[in-house]
C-alpha cells in the first residue's frame, strides 16, 4: 500500500511537471453584420456578411518548453462563414495558417507551412488603422500578399526594439522551382509610442516555357501614439507583372471593362485612430493610387468607421467607405473577408473573440 501511494505521488508530480512545459489552447473570432453595397453593376447589394472586421475563425495553438530556452510550437486556423457555416475555402481544413516550427529566445523562431507573409503583417499591424478590416480595409487598395502555403519564415529575436523576418516559398514545380516561388523580407523598430516597419515581397511569373520576370513590392508604414490619437502613414512601391492585382481580382464591377493592372504605381494611406471615452475608438484613413501606366487608372478610398468595445472579447462596430475610380480603375470596397461589389460601402455588426 505505501509502494503504491509512492508511485502514484510521483506520477502525479511528473503529470505537473508535463503540463507545465506544454500547453495547447483553442481560440477563436465569430463576426458577423449587415453589409450595404452601392455603385455596381449589380446595383444595390444588401446581405448579412461573415468576417467584416476581423475574420471568423477557429484555431488550435501550441508550445512545447524543450529546455535550455527552446520551444516547439504550432498553429492549426480554419476559416468559415457565420451567415452559412460554410468554410472558406471548399475542401480544406486548416485554409488560413497552418505550421509548425522551433522557437528560440536567443535565435529566434524558424516555422514551416502556410502563414502570413511578412508583407501582409506590416500592412494589417503598422500601415492601416482599420487593421486590414471593416469597409475601410486597407486591402481594397493595396496590393495584399496575405498568406503563403509551401514557407520557411524566419524571425529574429527583439534586440532593444529591433526585429527581423525573412520568408522564402517554394514553388514546388518540377520544371523550375521558380515557377510559384514568393520571396519576402521585413525590418522594424517598435518603442514606446512608436511603431515603423519595411517589407518587401518579390511574386515570380515565370512559367514553364517562359521567363518573366516578377512582381515586386515595397513598403514603408509606421505609426505614433500620441495618447489623444494614433497616426498612421504608409507607401508602397509596386513594380513588374502582378504587383498590384486588384483585391477583386479580374472581376469587372462596374458598367464598364476595368482597366488592367498596372505595372508600376504607388500606394499612400493617412490616416488615424481616435479614441472615444473609456470604450469607443474612432478610425479614418484616405488611400491614393497612382498609376504611373499609360491608362493612368488611380483612385482615391475615404474611410470612417467605429468600434465599441462591450467587454475584453466582444465590440461593437460601424464603418463607411467610397472608392474615387479614375479610368475605370475598377476597385471594389471590400471587408476583411470578402471584396465587395461597388464603390461605396457601409457595415455594422459585432464580433467576439475567444
Amino acid at each position: 500500500m505505501k509502494k503504491t501511494l509512492i508511485t502514484l505521488a510521483v506520477l502525479a508530480a511528473a503529470t505537473g511537471v508535463a503540463q507545465a512545459q506544454s500547453s495547447v489552447v483553442i481560440y477563436g473570432t465569430v463576426d458577423a453584420g449587415f453589409v450595404s453595397e452601392r455603385g455596381g453593376v449589380n446595383g444595390n447589394v444588401n446581405k448579412l456578411d461573415s468576417g467584416i472586421a476581423s475574420a471568423s475563425r477557429i484555431g488550435f495553438k501550441g508550445t512545447e518548453d524543450l529546455g535550455s530556452g527552446l520551444s516547439a510550437l504550432f498553429v492549426l486556423e480554419s476559416g468559415f462563414g457565420v451567415d452559412n457555416g460554410q468554410q472558406d475555402v471548399a475542401g480544406t481544413l486548416f485554409n488560413r495558417q497552418a505550421y509548425v516550427g522551433l522557437s528560440s529566445k536567443t535565435t529566434g523562431t524558424l516555422t514551416l507551412g502556410r502563414q502570413y507573409t511578412p508583407w501582409y503583417n506590416t500592412l494589417s499591424k503598422v500601415a492601416d488603422p482599420f487593421a486590414a478590416g471593416y469597409a475601410g480595409s486597407a486591402k481594397n487598395l493595396f496590393p495584399a500578399n496575405t498568406r503563403t502555403s509551401n514557407t520557411v519564415l524566419y524571425t529574429s529575436p527583439n534586440f532593444n526594439g529591433f526585429d527581423a523576418d525573412v520568408a522564402y516559398t517554394f514553388g514546388e514545380n518540377a520544371e523550375s522551382n521558380k515557377i510559384g516561388r514568393k520571396i519576402g523580407a521585413s525590418a522594424g523598430y517598435s518603442n514606446g509610442p512608436l511603431n515603423a516597419r519595411i517589407a518587401y515581397n518579390n511574386t515570380s511569373n515565370d512559367t514553364a516555357l517562359t521567363e518573366t520576370g516578377s512582381g515586386r513590392n515595397w513598403l514603408a508604414a509606421a505609426n505614433y501614439d500620441f495618447a489623444v490619437a494614433k497616426a498612421y502613414v504608409a507607401y508602397g512601391v509596386n513594380k513588374g507583372q502582378n504587383s498590384a492585382i486588384r483585391n477583386n481580382g479580374n472581376v469587372n464591377a462596374f458598367d464598364y471593362t476595368s482597366a488592367g493592372f498596372s505595372t508600376d504605381s504607388t500606394t499612400a494611406l493617412i490616416g488615424a485612430t481616435v479614441p472615444v471615452g473609456p470604450a469607443g475608438t474612432v478610425m479614418a484613413s484616405i488611400i491614393h493610387v497612382n498609376d504611373k501606366n499609360s491608362a493612368n487608372a488611380d483612385a482615391n478610398q475615404f474611410s470612417l468607421g467605429y468600434s465599441y468595445a462591450l467587454s475584453k472579447r466582444t465590440s461593437t462596430y460601424a464603418s463607411y467607405a467610397k472608392i474615387s475610380n479614375k479610368n475605370n480603375a475598377g476597385y471594389t470596397v471590400g471587408n476583411n473577408s470578402n471584396v465587395g461589389t461597388g464603390d461605396k460601402a457601409f457595415n455594422v455588426g459585432v464580433r467576439h473573440s475567444f
